[in-house]
């Protein structure tokens, strides 16, 4: 694992330059996301992710950002791991479609997945699961631990309003949390099937 990255080679840097502006172009039209400053952006949205990144298990192969909405963080890891096979799961069209265009935009080798983690075929797995931002934190841990393969880890954005609740699931072992930088009291937790 690593730190906070000192930088991104140019040409990253770049794609998260249009993707930036794909994002603040759609969130005019449709609620993405209620941060809509440009350094608010980066700094919240695209730093944690990017951060979130080096956080993922170097020999994780696949990823399902579970309730991806804008496609934080899936698309920023898609962005700083290219060999990582990234699922975005979105059951709202409007933001479903404004993934499949992002991942146009940027040509990233990125799945989207319209409907509910849920439907996912049973035998539908990955190395890590991440979850940001999604209503019902412990819930939805809840159901996308079944989407774990053996040996895979649950990437979670966490506040100290979400960690009782993550304490508190059966059968997951928690890592010591992660601090966000840039971030009062967000922090990573990772965790796995014990």
């Amino acid at each position: 694992m690593s730190a906070f990255p000192a930088q991104l080679d140019p040409a990253t840097a770049l794609r998260f330059e249009a993707y930036l502006a794909l994002l603040l172009k759609w969130n005019a039209r449709i609620n993405l996301t209620a941060v809509r400053e440009p350094d608010a952006i980066l700094r919240r949205h695209f730093a944690e992710s990017i951060f979130a990144a080096g956080h993922v298990p170097a020999h994780a192969k696949t990823l399902l950002d579970f309730g991806s909405g804008a496609g934080l963080p899936g698309i920023p890891i898609a962005l700083c791991r290219p060999n990582l096979a990234v699922t975005l799961a979105e059951s709202q069209h409007k933001k479903a479609a404004f993934l499949r265009e992002a991942v146009r935009a940027l040509e990233l080798r990125v799945e989207v997945w319209d409907r509910r983690v849920e439907a996912l075929p049973a035998h539908r797995v990955f190395d890590c699961v991440t979850l940001r931002a999604v209503e019902k934190m412990a819930g939805a841990c809840h159901a996308a631990i079944p989407r774990l393969a053996p040996g895979g880890t649950l990437l979670v954005f966490a506040t100290p309003k979400t960690d009782a609740a993550l304490e508190a699931l059966p059968g997951i072992r928690w890592q010591p949390p992660a601090p966000m930088p840039l971030a009062d009291e967000a922090f990573l937790k990772l965790g796995s099937v014990a």
